[in-house]
């Protein structure tokens, strides 16, 4: 597992990078505060086609093609970060690399159900965690890398790092299931433990989607030089490192439900004071409890899928949670953007935590409905393919 972990690192610092550098972006190209929300946004469209269209086919025995797949990608759109003028070279080159990602993940968290069905709850936290070093790293190196080299050495660097990772990843297989379920989304969607998570996934990444858009500029219209934007990235991701791990193993002894209920409201209301501090430094209070609790909420959240899924359409099930919080980031992004142009910060975070609240409230009622067991053990330990539904 160890050179998959370290792929979802260097995803993630380039994730990261084109993040972190969207106020730079605005110096250097003239692109408006819209414009950087469609930057921000094509990357999680094209994760949503990667995941919705593709993720299916890990379960079928064909997850090692779709990470050969997906890491060219992702390597032709770093590459082509380098040499970017435009808005559509920006669009197009961010596109690519989040195809590429999209292409990736489904099958890396199938991988981490069935290497250890037992301990999957750990598996899935340091691969959360493993994804967040990429992100504590990536704005603080490409902050460094900015300052020393320019504008372009940061996506460079990502580049060579992803050619150094494809010996490792052209050598993954990945087992599909021995009965992969037929037209998978469609059956998914009908069971209310899967709307429930669906419902969670909208609220977790609304809150990503207006971060990734906005954060760098909101932080820099509030006095922030560059460097401390990278380091209150940093710092929210600082937490998920050390606490996913150890939070995975936590959510499989919990009930998940319960669990990113309370994690995701406590990120709400974080999301809601960002409205009304002025201070960089204050600012810093509210984001590490947000982080804190987002270590939890990613692990329960894919942990709660498989469970929703079932053995048979474990990957098909992680694409369809990740194309649903691909697709709200993507919206989340352009509108965010949108309203902070038009009506600032105050508006702007109000807005996120409401929506945030509505989809709480609905996919607790949903998973009110549905049973949360085990997918791959039941009760006797013998595997599974299902999951009971009410």
């Amino acid at each position: 597992m160890l050179p998959l972990y370290l792929l979802s690192t260097v995803l993630m610092i380039g994730y990261a990078a084109v993040f972190t550098l969207l106020a730079q972006m605005r110096t250097t190209f003239g692109f408006s505060e819209t414009a950087l929300g469609v930057i921000a946004a094509s990357a999680f469209v094209a994760g949503f086609v990667a995941q919705i269209g593709l993720s299916r086919f890990a379960d079928s025995g064909q997850g090692g093609l779709m990470m050969r797949l997906g890491l060219v990608m992702a390597l032709l759109g770093a590459a082509w970060m380098c040499f970017a003028e435009s808005l559509t070279a920006w669009v197009l080159a961010r596109m690519m690399l989040g195809f590429g990602a999209g292409c990736v993940r489904p099958g890396l968290r199938r991988l981490a159900f069935i290497l250890n069905p037992e301990h999957v709850g750990e598996t899935l936290g340091r691969l959360a965690a493993w994804e967040m070093v990429g992100f504590l790293v990536g704005p603080v190196l490409s902050s460094v890398l900015f300052e020393l080299a320019g504008f372009r050495a940061p996506f460079l660097m990502v580049a060579v790092l992803l050619l150094l990772l494809s010996p490792f990843v052209f050598k993954t297989e990945i087992p599909g299931s021995a009965e992969p379920m037929k037209n998978p989304m469609m059956k998914l969607i009908k069971r209310p433990a899967m709307q429930s998570c669906l419902a969670f996934a909208v609220a977790f990444y609304l809150a990503v989607g207006v971060f990734d858009a906005i954060w760098a500029v909101f932080i820099a219209d509030l006095g922030a030089s560059q460097l401390f934007i990278g380091i209150t990235m940093s710092a929210f991701t600082l937490p998920m490192i050390l606490i996913a791990p150890w939070a995975g193993g936590f959510a499989a002894r919990r009930h998940v439900l319960n669990l990113l209920t309370v994690t995701l409201s406590i990120a709400t209301f974080a999301m809601f004071t960002y409205g009304f501090i002025t201070s960089i430094w204050w600012m810093c209070v509210p984001l590490v409890i947000h982080a804190v609790v987002d270590a939890i909420s990613m692990p329960a959240s894919q942990l709660a899928v498989g469970y929703a899924s079932g053995e048979n359409a474990l990957a098909a099930g992680q694409g369809l949670f990740g194309a649903t919080g691909l697709i709200v980031a993507a919206i989340a992004s352009i509108a965010g953007g949108y309203l902070y142009q038009q009506g600032g910060a105050t508006v702007l975070w109000l807005v996120t935590s409401l929506s945030m609240l509505a989809c709480i409230g609905f996919a607790r009622w949903r998973g009110s409905q549905g049973e949360w067991d085990r997918p791959l053990h039941n009760q006797s330990g013998q595997q599974s393919t299902e999951p009971s539904t009410k």
